[in-house]
């Protein structure tokens, strides 16, 4: 199982502890495949994350879209991930950027 498979299985299972009103114990003892102390680790693991229910991973974000100013040359691109803005040029890599945005949506 891959890295992002078990975070995903994870978040699953966080999910539907979290929507199951139980306790620990309780949703654990239902679930025999996860024991306690690995509930336990993941739950502390996302304790400062929110954790995206399954199917809602992709969603629709939104864009702004303003006039260049009058000092600007050249076409260019700016994206926006949480705090970090990454400006795209004519030419750039697009093998690259995919990369480059898929680790800052993970960490962001």
């Amino acid at each position: 199982m891959t890295k992002a498979e078990r975070q995903a299985l994870w978040e699953t299972r966080i999910a539907e502890y979290k929507k199951s009103g139980q306790s620990v114990r309780e949703w654990c003892a239902t679930h025999e495949d996860v024991n306690p102390k690995q509930l336990w680790y993941w739950l502390r693991k996302y304790k400062n994350q929110d954790v995206v229910s399954p199917g809602n991973s992709n969603r629709w974000l939104p864009v702004e879209i303003r006039e260049p100013s009058s000092g600007v040359q050249g076409n260019s691109l700016l994206v926006r991930i949480g705090k970090t803005c990454i400006e795209v040029k004519p030419g750039f890599d697009p093998a690259l950027l995919s990369q480059v945005v898929k680790v800052l949506v993970a960490l962001c």
